[in-house]
């Protein structure tokens, strides 16, 4: 049989390079880049959605572990009105925290723009929550309660770079809904 392009560039081999690519292409970046970037998300949200602290309550102090399971890093999202801090920690780091959320990258991210049911992810089995439930169910009606997207809110961190992230972010889920 002869080796052509389409023997080798499979669809499968495609849906499987594009489902780890977010994997792949963060692997070798080095968190220290990377957390500038989430910090200045935390502060953003925090300063454009001061709301949803509020609707936190009790748990607005809470560490909530956010475990992408296809990156090679976790994050710890610790809501606080004051000073707001996501951070990134390789996986094996395993930082302490009050509750879990662990899912696929993309499930998360849809999860946090609306267009996935959390309840439904996680009765699918492809959301897993640990530790403080009850904090975990008050971030999710936060987020909830967002007027608009709170993607929107991220991506409206970068500034004047959020109209290229907006286009990347949206080019990435339009591969993946054609070929996942």
């Amino acid at each position: 049989m002869l080796d052509t392009p389409q023997a080798r560039y499979s669809p499968s081999a495609l849906r499987e390079l594009l489902r780890h690519a977010p994997e792949i292409l963060l692997m070798p970046v080095p968190l220290a880049l990377l957390q500038p970037m989430f910090s200045r998300i935390a502060a953003h949200v925090a300063q454009s959605r001061p709301e949803l602290f509020a609707r936190l309550g009790p748990h607005a102090g809470k560490r909530f572990l956010i475990d992408p399971i296809d990156l090679p890093f976790v994050l710890v999202l610790t809501p606080r009105e004051d000073a707001p801090a996501l951070a990134a920690h390789r996986r094996h780091a395993r930082p302490a925290h009050d509750a879990g959320i662990a899912g696929r990258f993309f499930d998360l991210l849809d999860m946090i723009d609306g267009s996935l049911d959390g309840d439904a992810l996680f009765f699918s089995r492809k959301l897993c929550v640990t530790g403080d439930t009850e904090a975990v169910v008050a971030l999710r009606n936060a987020l909830d309660d967002f007027e608009g997207s709170a993607l929107d809110s991220v991506v409206g961190s970068f500034g004047a770079l959020a109209p290229p992230a907006a286009l990347g972010l949206s080019l990435l889920r339009k591969m993946r809904g054609k070929t996942l």
